[in-house]
């Protein structure tokens, strides 16, 4: 069959939907991935076929006024508004203007104009490549209206924890006239096509992530594959080691608030006088002046070939971070800061396998001593051994290809 990934230029995103393109394209599928022109290369570096769409959105301008640093701070404190609806059991009365303002906000820029630079070409080729299949990544709602233009089965594929999805299902049920169907509403019949419920979330979701982490209320699970990239493996991270080996890594969106939201000088100093090997992946080594001997500090290493070395890691609680770890039964610190990752470390540490931290309280101290517990309290890796064996016990991707199949024949028109 023919199978079209829609995905917005963002690496996270995209990442988590390669290894179930693989699956589909060795299981003898055509596949394609439609993005934007600037995001081709991503796409083939990870040996898939681009169909460049569209034009490249235009650079966001710098904005410094209260408002905009407001906005970021927000993030900071985990989920915006109304998306922390999803973290716990809402009525009808948590609908406030408040949230209500912001949602139209998000439906108006995070989904609208964030989507204008690829939908039209999207629809366009969809209704010529005629893809029995569109697979789509929970903020490229381009990818749904493909889909209904030429009568696809399609499903959303998460890169996270499904807080749109539940959000959105509790909006739909409880918010006449909500933002997201009108705006649903108006691009559909901008090509000619009905509104339809499925445009909202897929006719089915995939969930990478295992139960005791994931917060989708119906989802198709699969195991999680790691995919960072182009890689290559240094060769001192597969040598013996003679003490634990601690990762400590802040993930690639960190500068998006000025540089990183911890303070790493102080965090790998308090960490000098430990028995241990950190090893620190930071953007820019050389801004951290003198470090300790203790401490490899490099800007990039394949965190699924570190992960496999470690015996404690401490990170931002970013998806792919952290189910890395995960699959790997490594007990980690997260030291989170934005989105959904307070969200992610939060039941993180429920399931027993990890600590949290939040950024804002990580100093140097701090993270030594939640360090200090992961290495000798014995119920952190046996928690961690668990969340590995949930995570190998999902459906890898190759047996997700069956299911796909079947629901395509159920869906498409």
């Amino acid at each position: 069959m023919k199978v079209l990934f829609c995905v917005l230029p963002q690496l996270t995103h995209f990442y988590a939907l390669v290894p179930v393109a693989w699956a589909l394209r060795t299981a003898g599928n055509e596949v394609r991935v439609a993005s934007t022109p600037g995001f081709t290369g991503a796409i083939t570096r990870a040996g898939l076929t681009a169909v460049p769409l569209g034009h490249d959105p235009e650079p966001d301008p710098e904005d410094d006024t209260p408002e905009a640093q407001e906005a970021l701070d927000a993030l900071r404190r985990g989920l915006p508004k109304p998306y922390d609806l999803a973290e716990g059991t809402p009525s009808p009365a948590d609908w406030t203007e408040e949230r209500a303002e912001a949602y139209e906000m998000m439906v108006t820029y995070a989904f609208g104009e964030d989507n204008v630079p690829l939908l039209d070409g999207a629809v366009e080729f969809a209704r010529a490549w005629r893809p029995d299949l569109v697979l789509w990544e929970p903020f490229t709602y381009s990818g749904a209206l493909a889909a209904h233009a030429c009568g696809a089965a399609h499903g959303r594929v998460l890169f996270g924890t499904d807080f749109l999805g539940v959000t959105h299902e509790w909006i739909g049920a409880h918010v006449p006239d909500d933002a997201l169907t009108r705006w649903l509403t108006a691009m559909a019949a901008r090509h000619g096509l009905p509104y339809a419920d499925h445009l909202r979330a897929g006719h089915f979701t995939v969930d990478p992530l295992p139960p005791s982490l994931a917060v989708s209320a119906d989802a198709l699970p699969v195991q999680f594959v790691p995919y960072g990239g182009a890689a290559v493996v240094p060769p001192w991270v597969t040598r013996p080691l003679d003490r634990p080996r601690v990762a400590l890594t802040l993930g690639t969106s960190a500068t998006e608030y000025s540089g990183y939201t911890v303070n790493v000088r102080d965090i790998l100093a308090a960490l000098s006088t430990m028995d241990i090997e950190v090893v620190a992946t930071i953007a820019d080594p050389a801004s951290l002046g003198t470090i300790p001997a203790n401490a490899r500090v490099v800007p990039y290493v394949p965190l699924d070939a570190l992960a496999a070395t470690c015996t404690a890691a401490i990170h931002h609680a970013g998806f792919g971070t952290l189910a890395t770890f995960s699959r790997h039964g490594v007990p980690q610190l997260t030291l989170p800061y934005d989105f959904d990752a307070p969200l992610l470390a939060r039941k993180l540490a429920e399931q027993g396998a990890g600590l949290t931290v939040h950024s804002d309280d990580a100093t140097g101290p701090a993270v030594r001593d939640a360090l200090t517990r992961l290495l000798t309290e014995p119920h952190f890796r046996s928690r961690a051994r668990a969340l590995r064996e949930e995570i190998e016990a999902q459906p890898d991707p190759n047996a997700l290809v069956s299911q796909l199949e079947q629901l395509t024949h159920k869906f498409r028109t």
